[in-house]
């Protein structure tokens, strides 16, 4: 394999190619590539391909995997120049980018390997590793190696992408709620990012105006242990904050911990969800004054499921919307489907509707998400529940 150091550049002969990122990991360090003009900016934010739009508006770049992405370079619109391949790191990794050991591009084009390794980085927490670019009428490769201490934010606006008013949001409105206060700069541009995702399907599904109560239940039995272990399970709570911003009157989750028994925690505020993950995301032990060993260590949906269906309102009151997720593993799905019945006939008929649970976990979430339950909805609009699972 041909290494290129910081700065060189080589040719690629062929118009297919594959690029792996070493060290690349969704929720850790994010890959991301940018279609970019000769002004070394985006054209639209379409053109910036990361995990909530994998692939580029005419099918040229595809992000196929949190460590790679295809390019078809024979497919890169004539009006761009140069496509340049990025990390982040995630807001809740500590440290930066030269903490990162084997940190490198892979190269694959036409049976030939290029490697570039990531080097000369210190304290970026963002930076382009890679860039492809027009040279005459071929296409070249060059080691880049170079980023931004202040992280994503820095990285897409220095790019182009407006994250602050991008495709369509000026009809997007976006809530802000008062905990936003509490955060740093960076953190505070993430959100607004997964925010402004979040209003954008809110308004596709007609209901830009739409308030609920928001409630996130999550399976605490053993065979979540790597979930836990990976921090996964940190990183859907973090996603599931932008839903409860722009529904919730107070912009905060109510959240339970589930197995045989349940426990309802205190409220995840946008300004403390490291703290509190840390504090309250565990299997086992006492944690806020709440003995995890008496909520059990196999699951039962039906006493949190009846619980929250007790505690809805009559017809008229504010909507539920429920964000449930588990493993799997139901063994009562027929008492399981019978609550959601008689739940759903709680719905009231004001005529009002609330995009479904899917819709908000996925845009919330960034990942692709398993529904292990068809029947989605308890209620519409009175609650909506639905089981979700990580792939």
């Amino acid at each position: 394999m041909t290494r290129l150091s910081r700065g060189e550049n080589a040719e690629i002969a062929c118009v297919r190619t594959s690029i792996g990122v070493a060290g690349a990991r969704r929720g850790e360090v994010d890959l991301m590539v940018f279609q970019l003009g000769t002004n070394g900016r985006v054209r639209s934010d379409d053109d910036f391909v990361f995990f909530n739009n994998p692939r580029s508006p005419e099918g040229a770049v595809q992000l196929v995997a949190a460590d790679g992405v295809d390019i078809d370079l024979a497919a890169v619109p004539p009006d761009v120049d140069k496509l340049s391949i990025a990390v982040a790191l995630d807001d809740s990794v500590p440290g930066s980018l030269a903490d990162r050991v084997g940190l490198g591009v892979v190269i694959e084009n036409s049976g030939v390997s290029l490697g570039a390794d990531a080097s000369g980085l210190s304290t970026e927490r963002a930076a382009v590793l890679v860039e492809v670019y027009r040279r005459g009428s071929g296409w070249k490769v060059r080691n880049v190696s170079a980023g931004w201490d202040g992280g994503l934010a820095v990285l897409v606006t220095e790019h182009g992408v407006d994250v602050a008013d991008s495709d369509s949001d000026s009809e997007v409105a976006v809530r802000t709620v008062p905990d936003e206060l509490g955060l740093t700069f960076e953190k505070r541009q993430k959100l607004d990012m997964r925010k402004r995702e979040v209003a954008k399907v809110l308004l596709h599904k007609g209901a830009g105006e739409a308030r609920a109560r928001v409630v996130l239940v999550i399976d605490k039995t053993g065979s979540m242990r790597r979930q836990y272990s990976t921090r996964a399970i940190n990183r859907v709570v973090e996603r599931m904050v932008p839903v409860a911003t722009q529904i919730d009157d107070d912009g905060r989750l109510e959240p339970y911990l589930y197995a045989k028994n349940f426990a309802r925690l205190p409220d995840i505020a946008v300004h403390e969800v490291d703290t509190w993950c840390e504090t309250f995301l565990h299997l086992g032990g006492v944690h806020g004054g709440i003995d995890y060993k008496a909520i059990g260590g196999y699951n039962d949906e039906l006493p949190i499921m009846t619980d929250i269906v007790s505690g809805l309102p009559p017809r008229g009151g504010t909507p539920t919307l429920v964000l449930f997720f588990t493993d799997g593993g139901f063994q009562q799905r027929a008492k399981i489907s019978e609550l959601m019945r008689r739940a759903s006939s709680r719905s009231h008929s004001s005529g009002s509707s609330t995009p479904s649970s899917r819709a908000f976990a996925a845009t919330a979430s960034g990942k692709t998400l398993r529904n292990r339950n068809r029947s989605c909805p308890i209620t519409q609009p009175g609650a909506s529940s639905v089981a979700y699972r990580s792939k």
